[in-house]
């Protein structure tokens, strides 16, 4: 399995989808994520339209930086209704020809020879797993791939393409906003497993909503925030670092200042009380 960073940079919103970085800029985050010990870049296809990672490659070719030096992730299935193809609705597809003619796009597009890992984007009623399985086993040979995983996948739905591949990764939703994956087995069947959990939106609708909810974790953070030296986002994403399934957070900043924060929240140790005091906020009631 690749060694990916602890922190890993979602690349969702450097495009058109969010800040809409040029090429300097982008080489720019690049090296400051560098720079923070983040060498882990998460893509997928369909960002920007299917535009980020071309944009991302142009500065990646721009940074200067070696390719071993970095991990890039990428993502496939996803069939977005926008400008750049010609989708009547969206949908899923996972055939052979397919998952093969998308990571091909998106090596070109990434400038790179090699994706370090490979997601199904979302699980689809359609997919094979026999059809899926020979097509990573032929991007894994051709050495176009090293890793494969699975995004937003469910334990059952995980059984089924595990049943012909290997499985490494599923990345989840899961926050202190989100934390049903810890309750329904999710978590728990990636532990059994050893499947490696990567957190998309990591801080949750903590800094987006007003809500009841965050109204309480607010609250709860005020002091806690103060007893570890931290700000909120760090000890958002050190709720997370506690959990024993080893979660990695996807971090979507592009602001220099919350990268150096995401680093040094790995270092902060919560203790169970603490954490304990935070799900109890977040869900309103205590524990059963």
């Amino acid at each position: 399995m690749s060694n990916y960073s602890k922190v890993i940079a979602g690349c969702m919103t450097w495009g058109v989808w969010g800040k809409n970085l040029n090429t300097q800029e982008m080489s720019t985050l690049i090296h400051t994520c560098l720079e923070n010990k983040i060498t882990t870049f998460d893509h997928a296809d369909i960002y920007g339209d299917y535009t980020t990672e071309t944009a991302f490659g142009k500065a990646l070719v721009d940074s200067k930086i070696n390719r071993d030096k970095i991990q890039l992730i990428s993502k496939c299935g996803i069939q977005y209704v926008g400008k750049t193809r010609d989708n009547k609705v969206k949908h899923y597809n996972y055939s052979k020809e397919y998952i093969i003619w998308s990571v091909e796009q998106s090596l070109k597009n990434l400038q790179t020879e090699y994706l370090d890992l490979l997601l199904l984007h979302r699980p689809s009623p359609l997919m094979q797993a026999d059809e899926i399985s020979e097509a990573i086993t032929q991007l894994k040979k051709q050495g176009k791939i090293v890793d494969f995983g699975l995004s937003n996948f469910t334990p059952s739905q995980t059984n089924l393409i595990t049943s012909e591949n290997t499985i490494t990764v599923n990345q989840i939703e899961v926050s202190l906003t989100q934390f049903s994956s810890m309750l329904n087995g999710r978590l728990d069947y990636m532990q059994a497993h050893n499947i490696m959990p990567m957190a998309w939106s990591p801080l949750g609708s903590y800094f987006k909503e007003e809500t009841d909810q965050n109204s309480r974790i607010k609250e709860e953070l005020v002091h806690l925030c103060k007893k570890y030296n931290a700000t909120e986002s760090q000890l958002l994403l050190a709720w997370l670092y506690k959990h024993p399934a080893k979660i990695i957070p996807v971090i979507g900043t592009t602001n220099t200042q919350r990268i150096e924060e995401a680093n040094q929240a790995q270092f902060i140790s919560l203790e169970t009380e603490d954490w304990f005091s935070l799900l109890i906020a977040s869900q309103g009631h205590k524990v059963p």
